[in-house]
């Protein structure tokens, strides 16, 4: 943990440690001002983890995967299915080789070099996870498996063309923060 002159920690308690760790944090922060103030607050600690999406740019599509998200369930998504750009935990990995891992268990494809594109804290009003961002292209002679995860993940390999993607995004039919973010880099880009 790094340290800041202006945060003063006082005491770190573990509410739950069954999925990941949700730990409760009491704290001194300075203030513009100068003043201090005590303030408490929750962090979920699950890892960091990368994102990656896969492109083709003669046959102008992406790689997506699609599975059941609870969380979106208990907050609005009817089915709780998302569409998203393949991700997963670094599990001790540096984020290349750990996405590495996730794209061919996930999608079935084997791939070499993939780019970093950036990295990002997702939501960092609660969880601590950082995020690292790639891209990579892909074509049909990388595919060595079907994809699907593994450990009981139920997960649907998606290709889908980009302007359908774009389309996607404007309809709701993609709502995941890291996939619209990769998506839209790609178009930023022009790569497609």
């Amino acid at each position: 943990m790094h340290h800041s002159p202006a945060v003063k920690i006082h005491s770190i308690e573990i509410l739950s440690d069954n999925w990941y760790v949700l730990r409760k944090v009491h704290f001194d922060y300075q203030l513009k001002n100068g003043n201090w103030q005590r303030q408490d607050r929750e962090a979920y600690d699950r890892g960091n983890g990368a994102v990656i999406l896969l492109y083709n740019q003669e046959s102008r599509t992406i790689v997506l995967t699609r599975q059941f998200r609870m969380p979106t369930y208990i907050n609005g998504n009817p089915d709780g299915m998302l569409i998203e750009a393949c991700a997963g935990l670094l599990d001790q990995d540096q984020p290349a080789d750990a996405i590495r891992r996730e794209t061919e268990e996930e999608t079935g494809f084997r791939l070499k070099d993939v780019t970093r594109v950036f990295d990002a804290y997702m939501s960092p009003g609660s969880v601590t996870e950082k995020l690292y961002f790639f891209i990579a292209a892909y074509d049909h002679n990388m595919k060595i498996a079907d994809g699907g995860g593994i450990d009981q993940e139920e997960i649907e390999v998606l290709e889908i063309p980009i302007e359908d993607a774009f389309q996607m995004i404007d309809t709701g039919e993609i709502q995941d923060g890291k996939t619209i973010l990769l998506i839209q880099h790609l178009r930023l880009k022009g790569i497609l």
